[in-house]
């Protein structure tokens, strides 16, 4: 028998605890799609086994089964997950997933949260180059974590910077286990945007971003052309971001440039107005 976290808890009856707890999820009036609960949660409900092949997803989800199964299959390989597993699908991977409904009700329900975005001080993560599995092992630090989320950003008294703390928790724990790491996984440029946003008035070279970053110098300035941004449009962008979130907390114009890490205040205001199309002021005014 495996026990959960060091903790004299038995993972099958702490799966039994998770699903008891997110009982005010099910899905009263059952019906197949999608059940929305709030602006980034929602439950799938399938009446019948469903298969649905090669879903791409533009953002990772992760999920709880409630009722019946899903089988995920990536290539030959396959992972069952039952009720009360707790799983994370990356964006971008190809699967074939099957919905099979429970036995006895006749209904497959899964609770489902997307990773819009991350939350503030969350690095991305680099994706594995093959996922090993989708299931998180299940720990009970997590299962608070998914139940706090769950009600917090379900119920709407709560505020946004509530609903953003739940979720970075839940977050945080995952980023602790394979699986779990792929709901924050992001490509080079995103990882290279959110080193550089950590010190952006540092002296950045392409040489030294990438021993950060863990690659070459030549891949990382080719996978960054790759994609579109290149290294001195992606470092003033960040640049800039700083910069503008500088002025709009009260900064002024001197303080925003040392953020961005100009010396010259002229170069710094002609820099903002190409890249923004329009003067530091007019975000100072905005504070």
């Amino acid at each position: 028998m495996r026990y959960a976290g060091g903790m004299n808890i038995a993972v099958p009856d702490l799966k039994s605890q998770l699903l008891a707890r997110l009982r005010p999820f099910f899905t009263r009036n059952v019906s197949p799609g999608e059940h929305r609960h709030a602006c980034q949660m929602f439950s799938y409900c399938a009446l019948e086994r469903e298969r649905i092949a090669s879903v791409v997803l533009e953002m990772p989800v992760i999920g709880i089964v409630l009722r019946g199964q899903k089988e995920v299959w990536r290539g030959d390989a396959a992972q069952i997950l039952r009720p009360g597993t707790v799983f994370v699908f990356p964006r971008g991977v190809p699967l074939d997933v099957v919905n099979v409904p429970d036995a006895v009700t006749g209904i497959y329900e899964s609770l489902l949260l997307t990773v819009d975005k991350r939350p503030a001080g969350l690095a991305p993560l680099k994706a594995p180059r093959r996922p090993q599995g989708f299931a998180v092992t299940l720990t009970p630090d997590l299962a608070e974590a998914v139940c706090h989320a769950a009600t917090t950003i379900a119920d709407p008294a709560h505020g946004e910077a509530l609903c953003e703390l739940r979720f970075a928790e839940l977050l945080t724990l995952l980023a602790s286990d394979p699986a779990g790491r792929l709901a924050l996984t992001g490509d080079l440029s995103e990882r290279a945007e959110w080193v550089i946003a950590q010190s952006p008035a540092h002296g950045w070279s392409v040489g030294e971003l990438a021993r950060e970053l863990g690659v070459g110098a030549s891949t990382l300035r080719r996978r960054l052309d790759e994609a579109g941004q290149p290294f001195r449009q992606l470092l003033a962008g960040v640049r800039m971001q700083a910069a503008r979130e500088a002025l709009r907390n009260g900064a002024s114009m001197s303080e925003a440039a040392v953020t961005a890490g100009y010396a010259s205040r002229s170069h710094f205001y002609r820099a903002y107005r190409a890249h923004h199309g329009h003067p530091p002021r007019r975000d100072q005014q905005a504070a």
